[in-house]
């Protein structure tokens, strides 16, 4: 189970889960373009994800191997790109990998980029994240612009 804690919340009981909101309002991923010759950041993606939590506009961005996109239907459920639709979006892998960190690790909330380089890495980051909440929470984004997330626990699965 993973759930969002206040941080304004004042109960010391640790196994009590105290809950905010978040509003997600984009998902999208996109490719590293060399800026220079020399630079490698053609092997990189960058997944980002903007939302709104604690009365403040946030954004989580997820750095990842780019081969990764290219395995992923050895850890995902996943076969081609895009990986599915949402209304007239075609969404992407690269396009999910930031929503499913923040679902994931609540705590990414506090932070502004995370790295992320080995296949265990991005494994346990995608592994059991129902794919219907994640079609659900893009359905919302194209036709309202927003998803209210008010806890990851909504995103618990016991597979694919």
């Amino acid at each position: 189970m993973y759930s969002f804690k206040d941080a304004s919340a004042k109960d010391t009981d640790k196994d009590r889960v105290g809950l905010f909101m978040i509003v997600i309002k984009e998902c999208k991923g996109y490719e590293l373009e060399k800026s220079k010759p020399n630079t490698s950041e053609d092997f990189f993606n960058k997944s980002l994800v903007l939302y709104e939590a604690d009365g403040e506009e946030k954004k989580l961005e997820i750095l990842y191997l780019r081969y990764f996109d290219e395995i992923k239907d050895q850890f995902t459920p996943f076969t081609g790109d895009p990986i599915f639709e949402a209304g007239e979006r075609k969404v992407q892998f690269k396009d999910i990998v930031a929503l499913a960190a923040l679902i994931k690790h609540p705590e990414y909330k506090n932070r502004k980029s995370v790295y992320i380089n080995s296949v265990e890495q991005i494994s346990a980051l995608l592994k059991d994240l129902p794919l219907e909440k994640i079609k659900e929470v893009f359905q919302s984004l194209e036709s309202s612009g927003k998803y209210v997330l008010k806890n990851s626990e909504e995103f618990a699965s016991t597979g694919h």
